[in-house]
């Protein structure tokens, strides 16, 4: 795609209020692919008020309606499936086929999701005397990481406009033509102008404004557990709401009576799916002390078909190639065995880490507590079940897990013992419609189905 060279507001492309740029890079040959604009706290402001001017004929529009237009947004989405596939590829350097199936697939399917959801939702209850009414909250500002950039971006535009709100997008700096791709796709489907705004720029610059604007009524984030602890404490002195979507060192716990090999495997496929990019990622893999060591061996010829520049993309950019080479070396020197892979290039060019399997790691290691977002596992050793439950939630994150054991019962036993917002039973798969958030430093809130689009409602009671 060619790049704008402008900010999407009020329903047109208009020029940037500064002439800063953005280049945007290839990660798999450090190629500049393109540059867009460098949004200022004038842009940001110019969004919010587009985004205020269309709030009341938003809000007051039916939801039949508004699931119309989702509707009509899902499948100009679908459309252009390949060229956003490519998109992605290019500037985050996801494999072809990921790229398509997930990156750009997955938010056609949550983009319809809401579009059906939205039609049926029960805006009114009844209690006792009273009518209860669910009413949009306002104005989103919506701050979304690269590491799925469609997606986030969808898992927040989608019930924010189904609930009835306005929408100003503030994305990835990595990946902003996926974003002006979506803002083409909104414009396209025949949104009304204003409903969704688009500002491209940096996070401490345009994220920051938007994150403190009066004018803007609710802030959804999803990244860092750092940079989302700023937000909430911006939110929390305008009293304003926040939906935080933030880190994860998620737990694959393996009992005793699984399938060992069928667990190790399922779990490798999560933990370095995206090159590891991911905020739920089982990246602790838990195995009984007796088969400790097969699990690592399993592991090890497992990870063989992962080869960097075939499955496994590189990551994002220099800087989160230096960190999880960082993390790496953190690793040997605290005692850990690296198995396979380790911090070297695997290729002459892009930011590549080959998949790296730690043992013999012990729960208080940094690599067993910190959130590295790149392709390492670490296995670690447990005695008992209740050993097992401990180490599983001696994290400061709790978004997600998974449970591994011969009988399901056992398996959603432990399951409702640890302090994760999302766990997989015996491989269970991903669920569009199930609520997606975590516990502890997790973050706040939910996203996806109907709990995402209770994040962007507020309660009114009528007595009567």
């Amino acid at each position: 795609m060619k790049a704008h060279d402008g900010m999407y507001i009020g329903g047109a492309w208009r020029p940037a209020a500064g002439a800063g740029t953005i280049a945007v890079v290839n990660p798999a040959n450090e190629q500049v692919i393109a540059h867009v604009p460098a949004g200022t706290a004038e842009d940001v402001d110019a969004a919010v008020r587009a985004a205020r001017a269309a709030f009341p004929a938003w809000a007051a529009t039916p939801p039949a309606e508004r699931a119309a237009r989702l509707a009509a947004l899902r499948d100009v989405l679908a459309a252009r499936q390949d060229e956003i596939a490519e998109t992605i590829t290019e500037e985050l350097g996801a494999p072809e086929q990921f790229a398509r199936q997930v990156q750009a697939g997955l938010p056609v399917l949550v983009t319809g999701s809401y579009a059906e959801l939205v039609a049926s939702y029960p805006f009114e209850e009844k209690l006792g005397n009273s009518t209860v009414l669910l009413e949009p909250v306002g104005v989103v500002g919506a701050i979304t990481p690269w590491n799925y950039p469609l997606h986030q971006i969808v898992a927040k535009v989608a019930p924010a406009l189904a609930a009835g709100c306005t929408v100003v997008l503030k994305p990835a700096e990595d990946t902003p033509l996926t974003a002006q791709l979506f803002a083409e796709a909104v414009d396209e489907a025949g949104l009304p102008a204003g409903v969704f705004n688009l500002v491209t720029g940096l996070g401490p610059v345009a994220g920051q404004a938007l994150a403190e604007h009066e004018g803007v009524d609710l802030v959804s984030f999803t990244g860092s557990t750092a940079v989302g602890r700023r937000i909430g404490a911006i939110a929390g002195a305008a009293v304003k709401r926040v939906a935080l979507e933030l880190g994860g060192k998620s737990a694959n716990v393996i009992l005793p009576s699984a399938d060992l090999a069928k667990a190790v495997e399922v779990g490798l496929a999560n933990a370095l799916s995206n090159s590891g990019q991911r905020c739920s990622a089982l990246t602790r893999v838990l195995v009984h002390r007796d088969q400790y060591d097969e699990a690592v061996a399993h592991a090890a010829r497992a990870v063989a078909k992962y080869t960097p520049g075939g499955r496994i993309g590189p990551l994002v950019n220099a800087k989160q190639l230096e960190r999880v080479r960082g993390y790496i070396a953190k690793g040997v020197e605290e005692g850990a065995r690296i198995v396979v892979g380790g911090a070297e290039a695997p290729l002459d060019q892009g930011y590549y880490v080959s998949p790296t399997i730690f043992a013999d790691v012990t729960p208080e290691m940094t690599i067993a507590q910190e959130e590295i977002f790149g392709p390492v596992v670490v296995f670690l050793r447990y005695e008992d079940e209740d050993d097992a439950l401990r180490i599983a939630n001696a994290t400061v994150y709790g978004l997600a897990g998974a449970v591994w054991a011969g009988d399901e019962a056992e398996a959603v036993a432990f399951a409702r013992r640890m302090e994760a917002g999302q766990v997989d039973i015996n491989g269970g798969r991903f669920n569009p419609l199930a609520p997606f958030g975590g516990y502890k430093q997790s973050g706040v809130g939910r996203e996806l189905g109907p709990h995402g689009l209770a994040e962007f409602l507020q309660t009114k009671a009528l007595q009567f």
